[in-house]
């Protein structure tokens, strides 16, 4: 697995490290649809509401899985499509997400989350708990808001609630 190289990080901020390898637009969004949604299939992905193009999402998909953030295997149902998944450095991510959803609800009148009440409040109260809860949710194939994509992700039947 390729990462990073010392070469290719501008500065060792820790703030610039976690710009350069996860902080681009598209890849959080792609991690976003992943924990989120259920995403795992490069046309799941292509549906997004934000219009990605098709080499943009190649892109940062081969990125991704360079750095160690998702990993794709070959879908049981159909060996011709494969499966993005977070790996556990992924995973570490959700946290961050997590924060900038608080973020986002606070500022955002218009953003949907907002319509999810009892997650925020637990998201507000306990953001350790939820964080680990839906690491181990999406970790085991879940994810947050099952059915919110279309169409609906039928490996997404887990969610946190």
């Amino acid at each position: 697995m390729q990462t990073t190289s010392r070469a290719d990080i501008r500065s060792h901020c820790a703030v610039n490290y976690g710009v350069e390898v996860f902080g681009d637009r598209w890849s959080l969004l792609i991690i976003r649809d992943i924990v989120f949604d259920g995403k795992k299939t490069y046309g799941e992905f292509l549906k997004s509401e934000e219009g990605i193009a098709t080499n943009v999402l190649a892109s940062r998909l081969a990125f991704l899985e360079e750095q160690g953030i998702i990993s794709r295997s070959p879908s049981p149902d159909d060996r011709r499509k494969d499966y993005c998944t977070l790996t556990e450095k992924g995973l570490d991510l959700i946290p961050i997400l997590l924060n900038i959803v608080l973020w986002s609800a606070k500022h955002d009148a218009a953003s949907y989350v907002r319509r999810s009440k009892d997650f925020l409040a637990r998201l507000r109260r306990n953001p350790v708990q939820v964080s680990e809860e839906v690491k181990a949710l999406v970790r085991d194939g879940g994810c947050i808001f099952p059915g919110r994509q279309e169409p609906a992700g039928r490996h997404a039947a887990k969610a946190i609630r």
